[in-house]
């Protein structure tokens, strides 16, 4: 079933996809695909707040400087910059259309808003809405993209691929409804902003991840990806094997929190000058180094000597969770272990959002701006979707743009399948064995032997799945799982590109930086082959 002529097609409700639709929907019409739950997807859990320079004590220089640091020498520092100076008017944004930012209580304080401080920042600029700022953001965006008559909410279909033309441009997407239909909606311009990919891995810090089809389904056109295998796993993630993830906000460590192993003992001073407000790949490393040093399977995040008070006022979501799980954090460690978080490569964009393939843009987790370099400092994420929602809105608008139903060149049909139906169990077995491979083999620390144990395995899966892509009706389940397994091949492939350790990737076999300036990785689907 065919879905001709919409104008602005967004893949995507999260933070980035939501300011986008406002953006966009002042001239022209938008349709937005989005999950029914909003348990789906990061914003939702995103705990800690939005880094912006705010602060009459902050400056540019200061953000852009501690973001570079972060990144290990792989940010390209005009996208930092252009983030950064952008900050302040995202921020802007959000407080006209009425997000509950938490306010400074101080007397006399130089910003209206209480700003904390996380791991890599040299300065308190992290504005919050208490510690669930992005459950926050999420509701009032939410609240005017529902009401705004230019744009129309589908949470109905779900996308399984792209539709490309002969020239190589990119025309709309493929989706499916609940019972399985085919649908396919043109476009004159896709934005993707379908997150990023921990669900290739077995622990994440989310419910629901995304397993990076976004990034997939623009590569099946020709989109370039870049920087793949900077994976960052969260320091912090509740250890609860019986329960669902639960995230243990870097404000957390930011407010004072240290962090202690199974016996008591803190640990990060020794390893780092900024102790547990290090970079997130430095102390996740070093938790994980403690673990197997150990033999523990979780480490300590203790907060008690904050007080009962204290912690109810800056973290009630996270106390009040831990509670649901029998946890006081007032009067008891809080037990935590690493968990895949973010994904700081993407699909390579420019400052605009625009992927390397016509009419396609992508913005949030699912693209890689240069900003994060090889490790993503804490807060910049939220920032880095608003910056580029507008910027990418701000393009949108300014370009000429034909008809989606005036077809400049003929439409790539999709392939013939069979009706039946690919076995659930079957789709479940090689997930799972995947997840297994990816969190044994390119986690935290890579060994050229485990890179090559994972290549060799993802290869063996993604042979045992072809067969079921080309003869069974598409499900999302399926399509899901072979653009995840393919993904996964080329994360372990420029993982095994990377002679040298930066960043997220740590591999022992080659511990220092490559001499010379530091480049980004680029691959292209292609490159499987």
């Amino acid at each position: 079933m065919t879905h001709g002529n919409h104008d602005v097609l967004i893949i995507g409700g999260g933070v980035a996809g939501l300011v986008l639709a406002l953006e966009v929907a002042e001239r022209r019409r938008v349709t937005l695909l989005r999950p029914a739950s909003d348990d789906q997807g990061a914003s939702r859990w995103a705990q800690g707040g939005i880094a912006a320079v705010l602060s009459p004590s902050d400056d540019f220089d200061a953000h852009v400087a501690d973001t570079l640091v972060a990144g290990d020498g792989l940010c390209d520092e005009a996208a930092v910059r252009f983030t950064v100076e952008q900050g302040p008017a995202a921020i802007a944004r959000l407080l006209a259309l009425g997000v509950p930012f938490t306010p400074d209580p101080s007397p006399g304080a130089a910003y209206p808003y209480h700003l904390t401080r996380e791991g890599g920042h040299g300065a308190r600029r992290i504005i919050h809405a208490a510690d669930a700022t992005g459950l926050a953001v999420m509701e009032t965006l939410k609240a005017h993209v529902t009401a705004h008559p230019a744009i129309q909410v589908l949470d109905d279909l779900t996308a399984i691929g792209l539709i490309g033309d002969t020239a190589g441009a990119c025309r709309g997407a493929r989706c499916l409804d609940g019972q399985g239909r085919l649908h396919e909606l043109l476009a004159a311009d896709t934005v993707l902003a379908t997150g990023g990919a921990s669900g290739l891995y077995r622990h994440t810090t989310s419910p629901h991840p995304a397993s990076g089809e976004g990034m997939l389904m623009a590569a099946e056109l020709g989109a370039e990806l870049m920087n793949l295998e900077f994976q960052q796993f969260h320091p912090t993630c509740l250890y609860d094997p019986d329960g669902s993830p639960f995230l243990i906000s870097e404000a957390v460590r930011g407010e004072g929190g240290r962090l202690l192993n199974v016996n008591g003992e803190r640990f990060m001073p020794a390893l780092d000058p900024r102790a547990e407000l290090a970079p997130r790949d430095i102390v996740a490393r070093a938790i994980d180094a403690e673990m197997q040093r150990t033999g523990s399977d979780h480490v300590l995040l203790d907060i008690r000597h904050l007080g009962e008070a204290a912690i109810r006022h800056h973290f009630p979501t996270i106390h009040a969770h831990c509670a649901s799980r029998g946890l006081d954090i007032a009067r008891e460690p809080i037990p935590v272990v690493p968990a895949a978080h973010y994904s700081c490569g993407g699909l390579a964009t420019d400052l605009a959002g625009a992927t390397t393939v016509p009419n396609l843009h992508a913005i949030g987790e699912v693209a890689c701006t240069g900003l994060h370099g090889a490790n993503r400092m804490a807060s910049n994420s939220l920032l880095e979707c608003l910056v580029f929602a507008r910027s990418c809105g701000a393009a949108l608008l300014q370009e000429a743009h034909p008809d989606a139903s005036a077809q400049v060149a003929p439409l790539v049909p999709l392939p013939d399948t069979g009706d039946r139906l690919a076995d659930p169990a079957v789709l479940s077995r090689l997930r799972e064995r995947m997840r297994q491979m990816m969190s044994a083999r390119v986690a935290i620390v890579r060994h050229d032997a485990g890179l090559d144990e994972a290549a060799e395995t993802l290869e063996a899966l993604q042979r045992e799945l072809a067969p079921l892509v080309t003869a069974c009706a598409p499900t999302v389940a399926l399509a899901s799982l072979w653009q995840a397994l393919r993904l996964a091949r080329l994360t372990v492939a420029s993982a095994r590109a990377r002679r040298e350790s930066r960043g997220l990737h740590y591999n022992p076999d080659c511990p220092d930086h490559a001499p010379g300036i530091a480049q980004p990785s680029r691959i292209h689907l292609a490159d499987l082959d």
